[in-house]
């Protein structure tokens, strides 16, 4: 049998357990950190996605009838005002190549958004155009809206925009 040396190198398992012990500490304190930030990344996608298409709709509705009703201020919006909704594919025809170069079809949480556009007499409509998104949940929560924000770490709420605003949006101080 060999005797173990004063100078022998390596850890002690004690040593080995504390450092696993510290880094799982550390994992569990930056897993909810990076988990939160990946669901606000997916909303502040969505967010983009809608404003950029929105300034698209808005745009070659501009082109199309003039300004028509499109910015004005409501308190409340009401979908059964709109037309049925319409997927990304059934605008792309409108608004790419010239306005948009892709209509995104799925939000952040890889859900599809809905987009509504009235082409009949848009001069003398007051709800012309929307796009909503449900959010992480996959269900949207109403089929009215009032304009208000909401707490922006409340991932379940649905993104609103409609005629040239934001109807539903996340807020750092919420609603």
């Amino acid at each position: 049998m060999r005797r173990v040396t004063a100078g022998q190198k390596g850890f002690t398992l004690i040593e080995l357990l504390i450092v696993i012990a510290i880094i799982g500490i550390i994992v569990s304190m930056l897993i909810p950190n990076l988990l939160d930030a990946m669901q606000k990344a997916k909303q502040k996608r969505t967010i983009a996605d809608v404003r950029i298409t929105g300034t698209a709709m808005f745009s070659w509705l501009t082109d199309q009838v003039g300004a028509a009703a499109a910015g004005q201020a409501n308190s409340n919006v009401i979908l059964a005002s709109y037309d049925t909704p319409r997927t990304a594919a059934a605008l792309e025809s409108l608004l790419a190549p010239n306005y948009l170069q892709v209509v995104p079809p799925i939000d952040g949480w890889k859900f599809p958004y809905e987009y509504y556009l009235k082409t009949g007499t848009l001069v003398h409509e007051r709800q012309v155009m929307l796009i909503r998104s449900q959010g992480r949940n996959k269900a949207f929560s109403s089929s009215e809206y009032t304009v208000t924000s909401f707490d922006s770490t409340d991932y379940d709420q649905d993104i609103v925009w409609a005629d040239g605003f934001m109807v539903r949006w996340p807020s750092p101080k919420g609603g």
